[in-house]
């Protein structure tokens, strides 16, 4: 790990991949970058500002209570790695994401026409500006943006994409200064899904809008004004609703914090509480179920259709597949149980470089199986062209070797084998064959 660290783990993994492409058809067309987090047990102490910093940060784990570590990675549309990168626990996917870009790019010296591809926390006015037209980008427009809330509810006239799943509306934009494409991606079973939930997640945020009031209105206030600016405040940060009722009460006390009621010329402080009730804005609330089931693509490729735009963000999902699996307990690659910070980023390199095999083991069998017409048996016994690898392991966890010694010579048996696994042997290679058989 020390000898990784003082090489540089980024460095080396860059290395690989580049010795690796010269003997596995890795066409990078479509870099897909992500970041994630990692928590870690026992303390940390960063003084030297050299190593990545363990601390707090945002958890996806819900482990609020660990500190952690994150990794910024990069796939291809086969979901094999071409960069990664340990991060502090509490980077920033807005910067990360943008430098990790930068970094991929200038590593590989990517020349041939390559997309970008990264989720919403990527799209922000700065990265837009700074990526410009020096590459190629597909992103999800953020919901939070004006123009894409106003977007979102318009009145559109959809039409279906070739996928009958979607419908679109195709319009352009400027945002960050750079010329783009924007469709808006209407998914019938996005909006069911939601619209299933979406009543019931009203009423909770009713009940949570409420108890905050209630917090609210056991605050002292100096004077009215005072009171109903902070009214006014909650009511802005919390725009779905609207007061059905809002009273200003003058309440008194006595001085020096004493008990009991007032004398009648005794001198008392005044203040002032409020009193409200609140319900939900219709039209707001109308707004929101507009949304269903919509959604905004981005591309600075005017080129590009909307089918294609949804057919190569939709391949996102191959650096979420390859967190899965750094994170999955069956491979058991991202335990830590390091106390060195330097230790800890060459240990993501290798976590990383454990992807790298197993994805390139996946992309070759699915290939040989496609090529030879041959399928195997999935989890629920239906013939599959695509297996995971996880699921070919869990095929072969039955094969042993035994050894046998008679008259002084051993002999190794492999036992177990059987006409599926012997298959998968074969369509892997020589190699593999000998190895088992």
């Amino acid at each position: 790990m020390d000898k990784i660290y003082e090489h540089g783990a980024t460095e080396l993994f860059n290395y690989i991949i580049l010795q690796a492409m010269k003997h596995v058809p890795i066409n990078p067309r479509f870099c897909h970058t992500d970041t994630t987090n990692f928590s870690v047990y026992g303390d940390y102490e960063n003084d030297d500002g050299k190593t990545i910093n363990i601390t707090y940060g945002h958890p996806k784990d819900k482990r609020v209570d660990l500190l952690r570590f994150s990794i910024s990675m990069v796939t291809d549309q086969k979901g094999i790695p071409l960069f990664v990168r340990a991060l502090d626990g509490n980077s920033s996917d807005k910067k990360a994401l943008i430098k990790t870009i930068k970094e991929l790019t200038q590593n590989l010296n990517l020349d041939e026409r390559v997309y970008h591809v990264a989720d919403s926390a990527f799209y922000t006015e700065d990265n837009v500006k700074e990526i410009g037209t020096n590459a190629f980008f597909i992103s999800r427009a953020p919901a939070t943006i004006n123009e894409a809330k106003e977007l979102l509810i318009a009145d559109l006239i959809l039409k279906t994409c070739s996928d009958e799943r979607y419908s679109c509306y195709s319009t352009k934009s400027c945002y960050g200064g750079v010329e783009q494409l924007w469709v808006v991606f209407c998914s019938e079973e996005m909006k069911k899904k939601e619209e299933k939930t979406f009543e019931e997640k009203i009423i909770k945020e009713l009940e949570a809008a409420e108890k905050s009031l209630k917090k609210l209105s056991n605050r002292e206030f100096a004077c009215e004004a005072d009171a109903r600016m902070a009214a006014e405040q909650w009511l802005k940060e919390n725009e779905s609703y609207e007061f059905t009722k809002l009273d200003i009460k003058t309440k008194s006390h006595r001085l020096e914090n004493k008990k009991g009621r007032p004398r009648k010329d005794e001198e008392v402080q005044t203040f002032y509480m409020i009193e409200a009730e609140i319900k939900h804005d219709r039209e707001k609330v109308q707004e929101r179920r507009a949304k269903l089931g919509r959604f905004i693509l981005a591309t600075n490729d005017l080129e590009l259709t909307p089918d294609q735009l949804l057919e190569y963000y939709k391949e996102q999902g191959t650096v979420e597949r390859g967190f899965r699996f750094l994170k999955d307990k069956s491979f058991r690659v991202s335990e830590v149980y390091l106390k060195k910070e330097s230790r800890i980023e060459a240990l993501a390199m290798v976590m990383v470089l454990c992807l790298l095999l197993y994805s390139i083991a996946e992309w070759k069998l699915r290939t040989r199986l496609e090529e030879a017409k041959e399928a195997i048996r999935n989890q629920v016994k239906k013939k599959t062209q695509t297996p995971t690898m996880k699921w070919v392991f869990f095929l072969f966890r039955r094969i042993t070797e035994l050894v046998i010694e008679i008259d002084g010579k051993r002999i190794k048996k492999v036992l177990n084998l059987d006409e599926e696994t012997i298959k998968v042997l074969k369509l892997m290679g020589e190699k593999y064959e000998k190895y088992y058989m």
